[in-house]
This record gives C-alpha cells, structure tokens and sequence, in this order.
C-alpha cells in the first residue's frame, strides 16, 4: 500500500521519494493540503487505480509529478495544467485513457508516452511556450499534426511522436527550433517527401522517420553536423544516393544510417567511407546495384553490416576481413548513453526548479535519456530477425551480404573476423571451398553459406567453434563426410547439409562407404546404354546433322553448275531405271497369271 502515513502529520515535507519500490494499492492522499511539497516521485511501481482528481488542491505547489511504470487508469487530472509553478510531469507507461491539460504555461517536461491516450493531442500541448520535452509516443493520438497554427515551437529540444496515428505530411512548424536535438515520428501514416525545411535542423541528434509512407529524394541539403543516429527504413524513398547529404563530410559524427525497406538505387555511394564513426549500416531491401564499396573496409567503427535483398554483384572484397568489431565499434553504440549530458540537464532544471538534489538530478537524467539512448536497431541473423537494443546491442555485430548476385570464392580474409557474431553469405553465386581459415570465427553465432555453388569439403576444424549456434551449407556442390558430431556441430541436424547428394555421414542419411565417401561420378565406357546414352538429346543431335546435310548438299548443288547437271542425270537415271524395273515386273506378273 501507498504509504500515506508519510504524509500524516507533516505539512513541511517538501520533496518525497518513493520510486522503484513495490508499493500496490490506489493512491491514497491526506485530506489537508501540502503547501511546502514541491516533488513526488512515485514511479516504478506497482500502484493501481486512478490518479486523484484533487492532487491540485493537496499539492498546489508542485514543481515535479513522477509516477510512472505504475498501473494507473482513467483521466489525467486537467488542473495540473494550472498549477502556476509545474514544470515536470511524467505519466508514461501506465494505462492513462484520456488527456485534458487545457493550459500548460510553465510546463517544460511532459511525458505521456506508452498508455492508451486516443483522440486528438490537446492543442495546449503543441502551443505552449515552455514546453522543451515532449514524449507522446505508444499511444493512439490521431489527426493532422501538421495543421496547427504554433505560437511556442522555438524551444524544442526533444519531440517524440512515434507509435501513434498521425497523417498527413510531414510537419513543419518545428524547424526553427534552435536546440531541437531528437525527433522520433516512427509508425505513423506520415506522407510526402521529407521537407527541405529539416535542413535548418543544425543541432539535430537524433532523427527516426521509419515506418511511414514518406517518398521521393533526402533532400541533398541535409547534413546536421551532429546526427548521430539517422533511421529512415520502411516508407517509400527513391533515387539515388550518389548526390544525397551534398556535404557528407559533416556527418563525421554519424552511428547509425538505417534506410532499409526503400526504393533506393543505383550503386552505394563512395562517400560512405568517409563516415569514420559510422558503426551501424544497414541497407537492406533496396535496388542497390554495382560491386560492394571497398570503401566500406575503411569504417574502422563498422560493426554491423546489412546490404542484403539487392542487386550488387562482382566478387566480395577481401578487404572486409580487416574489420575488427572490437571494442573501438561497442564505444561507438554506446556513445549514445551520454546523449544528453548530465551538465545541460541540470543547467535547464536550476534555470526552472532552482538548486536539485542530486537524486532528483538523477531521476530527471534517467527519463529524459530513456527514449532515446536505448539505441535500437533491426538485424536479421539465426534465421531470424532481432531487434537489438542497449549492452545487447554494444555486444552485437555482423555481416550479412545475401541475397545478391556475388561470384568468386569467399575470401580467405573473412576468417580474419574473430570478434564477429553473424555471418551470411546465403543465396548468392559463390563458388570454390569453404575457406578452412573460418574456424578462426572463435565468437561466431551463425554461419550461413547456403544457397551457392561451393564445392570441396566441409572443413573438419570447424568444430573448434564452440558458440556456433546456427549453421548451414545447405544447397551447394560440397562432398565428402559431414564434420564430427561434436561440441556444437552435434546439435545440427539434417536441414543444415541438405541439398549435398555428395555429402555423407550423420545426421545424412546417405551414409559413407567403408572404402571412401561418395565422390561425382565419372563417366564409364563400359557401362550400358541405357544409362550412358540420352535419347532426347540422341534425336535432336540427329535431326539437327540431318538438315545440316541436306542444306549443305543443296547449296553445292546451287553453286557449282556442273555438279548440279551431274546430279540431275543421276536423278533422272534413277527415275528412268525405276520405271523400266516396275514395267518389266508388272508385264512378268501378267504373263505369270495367264
């Protein structure tokens, strides 16, 4: 239960913490008022109910409203909106139903974000002069955000949107917001190119548009020189990339470039290899075309890699085995958790609230970073596709280059891989070997190089990789005795090796012969016809010699004069000895008759 008894009999309380505790029950407050009480923090548990409609008249001085992760039901109380000296409110992930903040004049901070809010945003949120932080996402908000007439709009410095219902184009009121450093208007029914307006956005950080209907080019103009995570995947953006970002040499600063799930074309752009802090590039399912960048091998931050479901070709670059997805590319994911330093967090709170305490500093900190420091990404590996996100993310890394039209053998230098977690290489046209050196991928989770023309062996030091998860070499050329049925490789089961009639050994069912392992087939003149000999292709060699012949004779024939009387001659010699024997033979059966 909500332990009211704090509250009893001391009206000079002025600050309460009771967050991250496991305190259940309905929020039950004292009768009289609280005027010296300035904060409550209440977040983080397990209380239940509906926020007391008379929270005003008890605290009517409240500076900070913390409650979230509860399990609050109902309305959001409108006097908030009143109280003359309200700053921050944090009601997110709850199941709040329903929003009437009709004036917000002094608040700074509101996050709304994962409850079952519906209907239109209150215009008050969107006209507010103060407000800096603005967390709606995970909700069901609606309407035409874009039609708004703003009179506040210079202050913004965070502004998430995403998870909601929103239509219409993208929104432009924003774009002269001088410190606006993250915008998330993911999984919405946004339309429309991406405005050139989002190019006056110089401080911008963070920047999510996924999801939507948005079509046409990236304006070339945009390159915030701060961008640290750009994600664009799954609307409808087109045209090449050759001439976007025009001055790519500012996004020095760049993490996470996410545009899967587009119309893009033509070959990926040279200037990608000047990204030198980009460690997340993901450029699945577009129409990208050409020979993979060997620019790509100089992102020394690189740690995940996804060109799959395109059109490149040419033979892979070995280069790619220089990579080293060590601690250099985790430091790079995990430069996002110091996204909002603690000294511009705390400089906003004194300049609202006054001097904090350094909890309240703290608690503040912890929700203005957890939207969007908890950098999430999309990849596909173990067959599946994950989503990672925070430590899980800073460990992960990978390749994944299938789906194209790749030739060649895969180069030995991609053992050179040791710290990688995910390799795919399935569904193109490789061919030769599987490199022995791939037992060297000591952290390797899942190996997939189905799908190719690779022939040989299975290399047996494959074995000695002890985190291999998921493996596959279904459908190729390969020959010989399946690995040994140990450590990992004895988890693997038939699915893994077929498409291999070469193949033999457990769990196969083709099972290897005491004198060797089955091998191709060479032709044996001894053997019978029946099995030696093609009959479809027997007639067609016939009938394509035959008329060869006949055109050949023809065309003598009609060359050279000579030989074409010769062979009238002949034929009429033919013709007149026929005729002579059918007379005499007839005449013979006659006489026979009589």
């Amino acid at each position: 239960m909500f332990p009211s008894w704090l509250l009893k009999n001391n009206t000079r309380l002025e600050e309460l913490y009771l967050s991250e505790n496991s305190f259940f029950g309905t929020l039950r407050l004292q009768d009289h008022p609280y005027p010296k009480m300035t904060e409550l923090h209440i977040s983080n548990n397990n209380m239940s109910g509906q926020i007391p409609k008379d929270i005003c008249l008890i605290f009517p001085n409240l500076y900070t409203l913390m409650m979230a992760k509860n399990g609050f039901t109902g309305c959001i109380p409108s006097c908030l909106g009143n109280i003359s000296s309200f700053s921050v409110l944090d009601l997110s992930n709850n199941q709040l139903s329903t929003v009437k903040l009709e004036q917000l004049t002094t608040i700074w901070f509101l996050k709304l974000s994962n409850n079952n809010l519906g209907g239109q945003v209150p215009t008050s949120v969107f006209n507010s002069s103060t407000l800096e932080y603005l967390y709606l996402g995970g909700n069901n908000f609606w309407g035409q955000i874009s039609d708004f007439s703003l009179y506040g709009g210079k202050v913004w410095t965070v502004l998430d949107l995403s998870n909601n219902q929103f239509s219409s184009m993208l929104p432009r009121w924003f774009v002269n917001s001088t410190y606006l450093t993250a915008i998330d208007m993911s999984k919405n029914h946004f339309r429309g190119s991406i405005p050139r307006d989002f190019c006056k956005l110089d401080q911008l950080e963070y920047l999510d548009l996924c999801k939507n209907s948005l079509s046409g080019y990236i304006p070339s103009c945009f390159n915030p020189p701060s961008l640290t995570h750009l994600h664009l995947s799954e609307n409808r953006l087109s045209g090449p990339l050759t001439y976007g970002f025009y001055n790519n040499s500012s996004l020095s600063s760049l993490v996470t470039m996410d545009f899967r799930g587009n119309n893009f074309i033509g070959s990926i752009p040279n200037w990608i290899g000047n990204l030198s802090s980009l460690s997340v590039l993901l450029l699945r399912a577009n129409h990208f075309d050409g020979e993979l960048l060997v620019q790509l091998c100089l992102l020394e931050q690189l740690s995940i890699l996804d060109v799959s479901q395109n059109q490149l070709y040419g033979p892979l670059p070995s280069c790619l085995g220089n990579l080293t997805f060590k601690e250099s590319s985790q430091k790079a994911l995990a430069y996002h958790t110091d996204y909002y330093q603690l000294g511009s967090i705390e400089k906003a709170y004194y300049e609202k609230l006054g001097p904090p305490l350094v909890e309240s500093m703290h608690t503040l900190a912890n929700s203005l970073l957890v939207n969007f420091t908890e950098e999430a990404i999309e990849f596909t590996t173990k067959n599946m596709y994950y989503g990672y996100k925070g430590k899980v993310l800073s460990y992960m890394s990978g390749i994944d280059l299938s789906n194209n039209n790749f030739i060649g053998a895969i180069p030995p230098e991609f053992g050179n891989l040791s710290e990688i977690r995910s390799l795919n290489l399935s569904h193109k046209n490789l061919t030769g070997s599987i490199p022995a050196t791939f037992s060297n991928l000591k952290q390797i989770e899942s190996l997939d190089i189905s799908y190719n023309n690779l022939n040989g062996v299975i290399p047996p030091q494959l074995t000695e990789i002890t985190t291999l998860e998921v493996f596959s070499v279904a459908h190729n050329n390969l020959s010989g005795k399946t690995p040994e049925r140990k450590y990992q490789f004895g988890t693997f089961d038939e699915s893994c090796y077929e498409g291999n009639p070469f193949l033999c050994g457990p769990p196969l069912q083709n099972n290897c012969s005491k004198e060797g392992v089955p091998s191709q087939p060479v032709p044996n003149d001894e053997q019978g016809d029946d099995g030696f000999i093609d009959m479809e292709f027997f007639y067609i060699s016939f009938g394509v010699c035959y008329t060869v012949v006949v055109m050949m004779i023809a065309a003598v024939l009609y060359i050279n004069p000579y030989w074409r009387r010769r062979w009238l001659y002949f034929i009429e010699d033919c013709i007149d000895t026929c005729y002579y024997f059918v007379v005499a033979s007839f005449r013979k059966f006659s006489n026979f008759r009589r």
